[in-house]
């Protein structure tokens, strides 16, 4: 995920909400509110919040995180099967 693109204090999140959800969902940003300067929440598209769960979900399953480190280890060796033999073609 990108870095949060603005940061808007809560006073000028609340009098321009509409705004700011337009620009969110024109420019997939990440915006984060501030209350005296301290961040303090974050404001994020739908797809971006979903791709977040779906990362953390994948994150916690113990048998997926295994099967991707063994994945990477195998590459990192050369491991690569060929386009064909998958799909034989």
């Amino acid at each position: 995920m990108k870095e949060i693109q603005d940061y808007i204090p809560i006073t000028k999140a609340k009098n321009n909400l509409l705004e700011i959800v337009r620009s969110i969902e024109r420019n997939d940003q990440t915006i984060a509110i501030t209350k005296n300067g301290v961040p303090i929440a974050v404001i994020l598209s739908m797809e971006k919040f979903k791709g977040l769960l779906e990362t953390l979900d994948i994150l916690s399953d113990e048998e997926a995180m295994s099967s991707l480190r063994k994945s990477i280890q195998e590459a990192r060796r050369g491991g690569w099967v060929s386009y064909e033999r998958v799909f034989g073609k």
